[in-house]
């Protein structure tokens, strides 16, 4: 058996198994995921040891020189090797052929596998936390906008989807923003855990070499320093916890499409999509599939896998650098938060384009009893019931309706006298006005105007006031990127300055 290619302790060659199972299908992923990271992390630490005297300037110009080519040629340039284990080992060994052995082995002065790879993992969540988000605060403003449009679009509003109380279309949609305000709270939230750099910390015990931990944090724009080396490289949290808010966002999104799932069957016909988002048949020529939606919908599952995988993984590792909790762990992670981020442009395509069936919906709010609360709390206000008796009184006008196979709007004030009679023992007090009033669904739902409620002009505020909030979260995430991308430019003239502009 040959030789090992990465380690004179190793005093043989790979397992023919290993490289199938493995390193092979691993660095067939890896090595272009992980190219572009690489280069960020090798550019900043060169830097460094340059500035901290580590290395001569000779030997860093030429690193330098070599790792701007690099850059320049991608991951094309470099002919896999899974015998070199993984995308590290494969960069490092095109760095030494650019340079020499003496020159590019001396960039791995100081540091180890064990941070880079944590450093690594955390500039890639870095940037999926950012799409997630910007993606996420997108769908938010799209929802904000037609809810405001739709903010009169009376229709029946389902618990146990059953009808339960008038609302509007731009109720359920204002509402759909609120809580995807509170999935990308928990991704501006997780920012100040992620956003710090683990290098410095090595295998786990740090280095003897005088490196400057703050400066090489700074050109990868990280926040600052997560000191304890040991924590740096045992620890994925922060994908965990990622993984974790991606699943409830994506969780959201699955219950958005159900609902409009069942909205646009035949049966229901609340609401429309257009073709450009439908599939059909092979065979039924009828067929306008609501193909968005069912994707939609199976999103979650993959999002939520992702996350069980992650934590099954990590449950039974020790707390140092493991390769069950840190390859393994993090195996579905990364396309699990790719799926979330697929969930959010096909709920934002949905969003944008959903078109409510106005008239039949405000005729089934009409029809489908789901204003006898309104009566209930009419009887309270103007017949001088107690509510639970009202509740009774308004439960047998419902039952009268439904026995004449009449709906809420037919309702007379005979109708509501007899059950008035039956249950409290007397006429409700009310008139055939006031019993026309509470059965009509747009007055019910302008009645409810206290703050969090579907009259429209309350929906209407609290989309202005979703839309400032949503305003200072875009602002964040802009300033975020516009900080990495400052780092990144202080790195690229550092690195120039180092490789003589050449």
């Amino acid at each position: 058996m040959s030789q090992s290619k990465v380690s004179r302790r190793l005093t043989q060659g790979m397992a023919p198994e290993l490289l199938e199972h493995i390193y092979r299908p691993r660095l067939a992923g890896e090595l272009v995921a992980a190219f572009p990271y690489f280069a960020a992390l090798n550019g900043a630490h060169l830097v460094m040891l340059a500035k901290q005297g580590i290395l001569t300037p000779a030997t860093a110009s030429r690193i330098a020189a070599a790792l701007r080519r690099m850059e320049a040629e991608g991951p094309g340039a470099i002919e896999p090797d899974p015998a070199l284990e993984d995308a590290y080992f494969n960069i490092e060994a095109r760095l030494i052929a650019l340079t020499d052995a003496d020159t590019g082995g001396r960039l791995h002065i100081g540091r180890s596998r064990n941070d880079l790879s944590a450093s690594l993992d955390r500039l890639r969540a870095r940037d999926t936390l950012l799409d997630l988000l910007e993606a996420a605060n997108s769908l938010r403003r799209i929802l904000l906008e037609r809810g405001a449009g739709f903010a009169e679009v009376v229709m029946p509003g389902y618990t146990h989807l059953q009808p339960a109380q008038p609302i509007t279309f731009g109720f359920y949609l204002a509402g759909l923003a609120s809580a995807l305000a509170r999935d990308a709270g928990r991704l501006l939230d997780g920012w100040k855990r992620l956003n710090l750099s683990p290098m410095g910390a090595a295998a786990l015990a740090t280095t003897g070499f005088p490196i400057d931990r703050a400066l090489t944090a700074r050109l990868l724009g990280f926040d600052g320093v997560l000191e304890h080396g040991l924590d740096c490289v045992a620890s994925r949290d922060f994908a965990v916890e990622l993984t974790a808010a991606a699943a409830q966002l994506a969780l959201t999104l699955s219950r958005f499409a159900q609902d409009m799932f069942v909205s646009v069957t035949h049966e229901f016909a609340a609401v429309e999509f257009p073709d450009s988002v439908c599939g059909t048949s092979s065979i039924m020529p009828q067929k306008k599939n609501p193909v968005v939606l069912e994707h939609l919908k199976a999103k979650a599952a993959h999002v939520v896998a992702a996350f069980a995988s992650a934590g099954g993984c990590i449950r039974g590792s020790h707390f140092t650098n493991t390769l069950d909790a840190h390859r393994e762990g993090l195996a579905m992670v990364w396309p699990g938060l790719l799926e979330a981020r697929r969930a959010l442009a096909l709920a934002g395509i949905a969003a944008a384009t959903v078109e409510p069936n106005a008239p039949l919906l405000l005729a089934r709010a009409r029809a489908n009893h789901s204003t006898a609360t309104d009566l209930a709390d009419l009887l309270v206000r103007r017949g001088g019931m107690d509510f639970r008796t009202a509740h009774h009184v308004a439960g047998a006008v419902v039952r009268a309706l439904m026995d004449r196979g009449l709906g809420a709007h037919e309702a007379s004030l005979e109708i509501v006298d007899a059950a008035s009679q039956q249950e409290a023992g007397r006429a409700s007090g009310l008139s055939a006005e006031e019993v026309a009033e509470a059965m009509d669904p747009v007055r019910s739902v302008a009645s409810r105007s206290i703050p969090g409620g579907p009259a429209p002009a309350e929906v209407r505020r609290m989309v202005a006031a979703m839309t400032t909030a949503l305003e200072g979260d875009e602002a964040q995430a802009r300033a975020w990127r516009a900080a990495l991308q400052a780092a990144t430019e202080e790195r690229s003239r550092a690195l120039a300055e180092l490789a003589g502009g050449g």
